[in-house]
Protein backbone atom coordinates (compact mmCIF):
# COMPACT_ATOMS: atom_id res chain seq x y z
CA UNK A 1 0.00 0.00 0.00
CA UNK A 2 2.90 2.38 0.59
CA UNK A 3 3.27 4.49 -2.51
CA UNK A 4 6.10 6.80 -3.45
CA UNK A 5 4.13 9.80 -2.13
CA UNK A 6 3.32 8.18 1.23
CA UNK A 7 6.86 6.86 1.59
CA UNK A 8 8.28 10.32 0.97
CA UNK A 9 5.88 11.81 3.53
CA UNK A 10 6.90 9.24 6.14
CA UNK A 11 10.57 9.89 5.47
CA UNK A 12 10.39 13.71 5.51
CA UNK A 13 7.76 14.59 8.11
CA UNK A 14 10.05 14.04 11.07
CA UNK A 15 13.01 16.10 9.90
CA UNK A 16 13.32 19.89 10.18
CA UNK A 17 11.81 21.47 7.08
CA UNK A 18 10.58 18.07 5.93
CA UNK A 19 6.92 18.95 5.52
CA UNK A 20 7.92 21.99 3.47
CA UNK A 21 10.22 19.84 1.33
CA UNK A 22 7.38 17.34 0.84
CA UNK A 23 4.97 20.12 -0.17
CA UNK A 24 7.46 21.47 -2.72
CA UNK A 25 8.13 17.98 -4.12
CA UNK A 26 4.40 17.28 -4.37
CA UNK A 27 3.86 20.43 -6.42
CA UNK A 28 6.89 19.62 -8.55
CA UNK A 29 5.30 16.28 -9.48
CA UNK A 30 1.88 17.89 -10.03
CA UNK A 31 2.76 21.44 -11.18
CA UNK A 32 -0.80 22.76 -11.30
CA UNK A 33 -0.87 22.74 -7.50
CA UNK A 34 2.05 25.19 -7.34
CA UNK A 35 -0.38 28.06 -7.90
CA UNK A 36 -1.82 27.64 -4.39
CA UNK A 37 1.45 26.80 -2.59
CA UNK A 38 -0.06 24.11 -0.34
CA UNK A 39 1.61 23.31 2.99
CA UNK A 40 0.85 19.69 3.84
CA UNK A 41 0.08 19.03 7.50
CA UNK A 42 -0.72 15.31 7.39
CA UNK A 43 -0.71 12.52 4.82
CA UNK A 44 -1.85 9.06 5.87
CA UNK A 45 -4.09 6.29 4.60
CA UNK A 46 -7.67 7.61 4.45
CA UNK A 47 -6.73 11.13 5.58
CA UNK A 48 -4.74 14.11 4.31
CA UNK A 49 -4.74 17.79 5.17
CA UNK A 50 -2.96 20.89 3.99
CA UNK A 51 -3.01 24.62 4.59
CA UNK A 52 -3.88 26.85 1.67
CA UNK A 53 -2.33 30.21 2.57
CA UNK A 54 -4.39 33.30 1.79
CA UNK A 55 -2.20 35.46 -0.40
CA UNK A 56 -2.75 37.84 -3.30
CA UNK A 57 -2.23 35.19 -6.00
CA UNK A 58 -5.24 33.13 -4.82
CA UNK A 59 -7.62 36.00 -4.11
CA UNK A 60 -10.51 37.14 -6.22
CA UNK A 61 -11.70 40.69 -6.91
CA UNK A 62 -13.30 41.06 -3.46
CA UNK A 63 -10.20 39.98 -1.55
CA UNK A 64 -11.31 36.50 -0.52
CA UNK A 65 -9.75 33.15 -1.46
CA UNK A 66 -11.05 32.27 -4.91
CA UNK A 67 -13.36 29.25 -5.00
CA UNK A 68 -11.27 27.52 -7.67
CA UNK A 69 -8.16 27.90 -5.49
CA UNK A 70 -10.14 26.13 -2.75
CA UNK A 71 -11.05 23.38 -5.24
CA UNK A 72 -7.38 23.11 -6.14
CA UNK A 73 -6.52 22.69 -2.42
CA UNK A 74 -9.17 20.01 -2.01
CA UNK A 75 -7.95 18.20 -5.11
CA UNK A 76 -4.37 18.24 -3.76
CA UNK A 77 -5.51 16.89 -0.38
CA UNK A 78 -7.62 14.17 -1.98
CA UNK A 79 -4.79 13.27 -4.36
CA UNK A 80 -2.33 12.87 -1.47
CA UNK A 81 -4.91 10.79 0.43
CA UNK A 82 -5.48 8.58 -2.61
CA UNK A 83 -1.75 8.09 -3.15
CA UNK A 84 -1.35 7.08 0.50
CA UNK A 85 -4.36 4.76 0.46
CA UNK A 86 -4.72 3.07 -2.92
CA UNK A 87 -4.18 -0.70 -2.61
CA UNK A 88 -1.22 -2.30 -4.40
CA UNK A 89 -1.96 -3.16 -7.98
CA UNK A 90 -4.68 -0.53 -8.28
CA UNK A 91 -4.76 3.07 -9.39
CA UNK A 92 -7.10 5.92 -8.66
CA UNK A 93 -8.73 8.46 -10.93
CA UNK A 94 -10.85 11.40 -9.79
CA UNK A 95 -14.37 11.35 -11.19
CA UNK A 96 -15.65 14.77 -10.18
CA UNK A 97 -16.23 17.29 -7.48
CA UNK A 98 -19.32 19.08 -6.26
CA UNK A 99 -18.82 22.55 -4.86
CA UNK A 100 -21.23 24.84 -3.04
CA UNK A 101 -20.35 28.44 -2.25
CA UNK A 102 -21.39 28.78 1.38
CA UNK A 103 -19.33 31.65 2.76
CA UNK A 104 -16.41 33.93 2.02
CA UNK A 105 -12.92 32.57 2.67
CA UNK A 106 -11.24 35.39 4.53
CA UNK A 107 -8.13 33.69 5.96
CA UNK A 108 -5.79 30.75 5.43
CA UNK A 109 -7.76 27.57 4.81
CA UNK A 110 -7.18 24.04 6.00
CA UNK A 111 -8.22 21.63 3.27
CA UNK A 112 -8.69 18.08 4.49
CA UNK A 113 -9.85 14.90 2.80
CA UNK A 114 -10.92 11.61 4.32
CA UNK A 115 -12.35 8.35 3.06
CA UNK A 116 -13.94 5.28 4.57
CA UNK A 117 -11.28 2.53 4.82
CA UNK A 118 -13.80 -0.16 3.87
CA UNK A 119 -14.68 1.60 0.63
CA UNK A 120 -11.26 0.83 -0.88
CA UNK A 121 -11.77 -2.93 -0.72
CA UNK A 122 -15.47 -2.88 -1.66
CA UNK A 123 -14.76 -2.70 -5.40
CA UNK A 124 -16.77 -0.82 -8.01
CA UNK A 125 -20.47 -0.26 -7.49
CA UNK A 126 -23.22 0.89 -9.81
CA UNK A 127 -24.37 4.44 -9.07
CA UNK A 128 -26.96 5.14 -11.75
CA UNK A 129 -26.12 5.72 -15.40
CA UNK A 130 -22.36 5.90 -14.74
CA UNK A 131 -20.10 3.52 -12.88
CA UNK A 132 -18.80 4.47 -9.46
CA UNK A 133 -16.22 2.89 -7.24
CA UNK A 134 -14.69 3.05 -3.82
CA UNK A 135 -13.20 6.42 -4.69
CA UNK A 136 -16.29 7.92 -6.29
CA UNK A 137 -15.56 11.29 -4.83
CA UNK A 138 -18.49 13.44 -3.97
CA UNK A 139 -16.70 16.14 -2.04
CA UNK A 140 -18.49 19.03 -0.48
CA UNK A 141 -16.49 22.04 0.57
CA UNK A 142 -17.61 23.59 3.83
CA UNK A 143 -16.37 26.92 5.04
CA UNK A 144 -17.33 28.57 8.31
CA UNK A 145 -17.11 32.17 9.47
CA UNK A 146 -14.42 32.58 12.09
CA UNK A 147 -12.67 35.58 13.61
CA UNK A 148 -9.95 37.13 11.46
CA UNK A 149 -6.62 35.40 12.01
CA UNK A 150 -8.14 31.96 12.53
CA UNK A 151 -7.88 29.28 9.90
CA UNK A 152 -11.02 28.11 8.22
CA UNK A 153 -11.45 24.47 7.40
CA UNK A 154 -12.62 22.96 4.15
CA UNK A 155 -13.45 19.27 4.32
CA UNK A 156 -13.89 16.71 1.57
CA UNK A 157 -15.35 13.31 2.42
CA UNK A 158 -16.04 10.32 0.25
CA UNK A 159 -19.62 9.01 0.43
CA UNK A 160 -20.23 5.96 2.59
Amino acid sequence: MATQVFGMWEKLRGVPGGTRAFSLAFTWKAPYFRSIRPRFVQVSPNYASLVLPKRRAVQNHIGTVHAIAVCNGLEAAMGALAEATVPSGKRWLPKGMEVAYLAKSTSDLTCSAETDPDAWSAGPRRTGPGEGGPFRRHGRGRRHHQPVGHRQEVVMRSPA
